[in-house]
């Protein structure tokens, strides 16, 4: 028993570690940028994009903010706007599913880089598609009319106040201390299920599903964890077992496809239905749009010869 617990202790604090080695910098980085305004200018930049798909031009200070900081960050600029109060359900549904596609991308595309996905590919995956799904999803609200309704917040926080360094320093430390606690709790359980031979079962449940978008039954369980939890854990876990096994490269660019475009399915997803986007919108209409992507470009991917295609979307993890 006592030689389990040393093991894996081990093995999170490795996965932990490799973590922090891309979380901390990248956590100073963007201080630093919302210190200097450049989000601000990036949101300016983005503003006729948000014209497109029906959105008033500030939401693009509110992606901005989502993109380069995180889904709490992206919420605390959409209460601080006066627009927040002015916007339709099927506003609020757009705005939220495009955060939730494209948020917090220094820290999750460095994951899908050290996986071995091309940094600058899922950069374009996220945040392209972020786009379609916006335009998508805002022709067809348009056009059944429905969602159109005055938006309602369901939950606004009561302090907006801007948080000193040391808050912002405390606040960091505490992140890596859940993170430390959460990596060693998904590596028990799928030391158990492996163990058990429930990990076996559970895959092959998944295999008619995942399987039709190629994603390889090594990482089905880690991809599952990334949808339901989120890229940081799903993304931990599929690191650790690259390290460990001969999984294909092409394998594990699907899995962060469909993990980038639909994940953090529990906890993402209620904090936008909170400032009042429509549930269908936010589960279904999300997780049916990642899934075609992710199936289109398993079909595309496979017409191409591989060594190319490896080439253009995969590096050494």
């Amino acid at each position: 028993m006592l030689n389990e617990f040393k093991s894996l202790l081990k093995d999170t604090t490795k996965s932990a570690v490799g973590l922090y080695k891309i979380m901390i910098p990248i956590s100073i980085a963007v201080k630093l940028l919302q210190y200097l305004g450049w989000i601000n200018m990036l949101g300016d930049a983005l503003a006729p994009i948000m014209k497109l798909i029906g959105l008033p031009g500030a939401c693009g200070i509110i992606w901005a903010t989502t993109m380069v900081t995180n889904i709490y960050g992206g919420m605390m600029a959409f209460y601080s706007l006066a627009i927040s109060d002015s916007l339709t359900t099927a506003q609020v549904s757009i705005l939220c599913s495009m955060m939730l596609m494209a948020h917090a991308l220094p820290i999750e595309l460095q994951i899908a880089r050290k996986a071995g996905c091309r940094l600058w590919v899922m950069f374009l995956i996220r945040f392209g598609f972020g786009i379609v799904a916006a335009f998508v999803m805002n022709q067809l609200l348009l056009a059944t009319h429905f969602l159109q309704e005055p938006n309602i917040i369901q939950w606004k926080p009561e302090v907006l106040a801007d948080p000193t360094l040391l808050d912002w320093f405390l606040g960091e430390i505490k992140k890596y201390i859940i993170v430390f606690f959460v990596v060693m709790a998904l590596l028990f359980v799928m030391r158990v299920l492996k163990k058990s031979g429930a990990l076996d079962k559970f895959s092959a449940a998944l295999k008619p599903v995942l399987g039709i978008m190629g994603i390889n039954k090594d990482v089905i369980p880690m991809t599952v964890i990334g949808l339901s939890l989120g890229i940081l854990y799903g993304g931990a876990l599929i690191i650790k077992e690259t390290e460990e096994k001969n999984i294909p490269k092409m394998d594990v660019f699907y899995a962060f496809v469909l993990m980038g475009l639909c994940h953090s399915l529990i906890e993402d997803s209620l904090l936008m239905i909170s400032m009042g986007a429509d549930w269908s919108m936010i589960f279904i209409f999300r997780m049916l749009f990642a899934l075609l992507v992710t199936f289109i470009l398993v079909k595309i991917a496979k017409r191409i010869p591989e060594k190319w295609i490896e080439k253009i979307v995969t590096r050494k993890a």
